[in-house]
């Protein structure tokens, strides 16, 4: 057991209605195993009091008082691991994790993940199967790299995540205007060195996204979700189903592709979010993730398969191999509700009550903007969560209550052209006040 003193650094807690669920577990966990945890957070901390031991108040997104503030951390405790499950994060915990000398995904891991050229690039040259692909920095070259690639090819930018910027190009004419959204939206990314849009061949078929555990550069994966996208052309999230019996979880190419692409982008120590698709050639990989799913999948893969990822995050943060074990065989799926257009939200009434009603909440507050893309992504006012015996009926029960959820709603015009979005809450490190 370690001293009372040890503890494991969060960087970021996310929105309670997000994560409150996984920095419990995480927190029970460390306790169980002699460990504390201590976070370094973006706005005053409310919930978060409960369950960290030392809180401290800094603009994580300035990765010099980030990084002034961690050291202070680790002057008052003695720092055995760093976690972190906030996309525009992950690269600062990783070099924090180096310099404390403590478990992480390693810095070439963390580029692999985080820079989507830099993952494309590595995954080709180890002979992983791969799209055609280039990064554009103007109109002109993407033209030339689509002609090429040949069409249908996604626009994507060059380091975001669920999905923002990501849009499909059926030809020439939709050339433009895809790669304006995708250059975009890699504006908004708080990392200059990963400008640019990543062009690549359309992928076509089922997609998936499988959360693993990497310890000692060993991969185990822990669950799949079956994804449901929508918003042609672009891939907005909508939903999601994981069932602990997925036969996914036995497929030997699959889980082959995944083991050799981790260890050839170098990630030693941690948990990933894997995208990919399943095409006629076999599975693709879209990208990988160094962090835990967004969407609630955690949560609903905790419920379908008893895999706690709070649990796990703990024991691969203080360098244990972790227990990937199922202990439920449930079918539990996750559907989110978008407004027919852009809109400010008056109210949101969800549903007490549907077959299979796990939960459902209301995501936003009254007042909220919603924009769908391009003016806006991830325009969410409701999420419900229901559980079946298969994944057909859980699709079925989720359509039926997501049909119960009532929207007051006031739309609003469409942005002017070419203004910049805001990034959504949820991905980023903000909750209320």
């Amino acid at each position: 057991m370690m001293s009372a003193n040890s503890v494991l650094l969060a960087i970021g807690s996310g929105l309670k209605l997000y994560r409150e669920y996984l920095v419990q577990s995480a927190a029970t966990r460390a306790q169980s195993v002699g460990l504390e945890l201590v976070l370094i957070n973006n706005l005053k901390p409310t919930w978060q009091e409960e369950y960290f031991t030392d809180i401290a108040l800094v603009n994580v997104f300035d990765d010099v008082l980030l990084a002034k503030a961690a050291r202070e951390m680790a002057a008052r405790h003695k720092v055995v691991g760093v976690l972190c499950w906030d996309e525009p994060l992950v690269l600062v915990a990783a070099e924090l994790a180096a310099e404390f000398d403590v478990p992480g995904l390693t810095l070439d891991g963390v580029y692999g993940c985080r820079d989507k050229y830099r993952t494309r690039s590595v995954l080709n040259a180890a002979g992983i199967r791969q799209p055609a692909f280039d990064l554009a920095t103007s109109v002109e070259q993407a033209r030339t790299t689509a002609a090429r690639i040949g069409y249908p090819v996604v626009f994507k930018p060059r380091a975001l995540g669920a999905s923002i910027g990501v849009v499909l190009a059926a030809d020439e004419q939709e050339l433009n205007h895809a790669f304006e959204v995708a250059s975009d939206a890699s504006q908004a990314g708080r990392n200059p060195r990963f400008r640019g849009a990543i062009i690549e061949g359309f992928a076509p078929g089922p997609e998936i996204s499988v959360d693993g555990a990497v310890h000692d550069f060993e991969y185990q994966p822990m669950f799949v979700a079956r994804k449901q996208s929508g918003f042609e052309p672009f891939f907005e999230e909508i939903g999601h189903v994981v069932d602990a019996a997925d036969p996914l979880l036995e497929d030997r190419e699959l889980i082959l592709m995944l083991t050799d692409a981790h260890r050839a982008l170098g990630v030693k120590d941690g948990i990933t979010h894997t995208e990919v698709r399943l095409t006629e050639q076999g599975p693709v990989i879209i990208e990988v993730n160094g962090r835990l799913g967004g969407d609630l999948i955690p949560f609903i893969g905790k419920l379908a398969t008893g895999i706690d990822p709070g649990v796990i995050l703990v024991d691969v943060a203080s360098g244990h191999r972790p227990d990937i074990a199922a202990s439920k065989r449930n079918v539990v799926g996750i559907r989110f509700g978008y407004p027919a257009q852009d809109c400010v939200v008056r109210g949101i009434s969800v549903p007490s009550q549907s077959p299979g009603l796990v939960q459902a909440s209301a995501m936003v507050v009254p007042g909220t903007e919603l924009r769908l893309p391009p003016g806006g992504y991830i325009a969410r006012h409701s999420f419900v969560i229901c559980e079946a015996d298969d994944p057909q009926s859980c699709d079925d029960r989720l359509t039926a209550a997501a049909a119960r959820v009532e929207v007051d709603a006031e739309p609003i015009p469409p942005p002017a052209p070419r203004a910049a979005f805001q990034l959504p809450a949820g991905l980023l490190d903000v909750d209320e006040e």
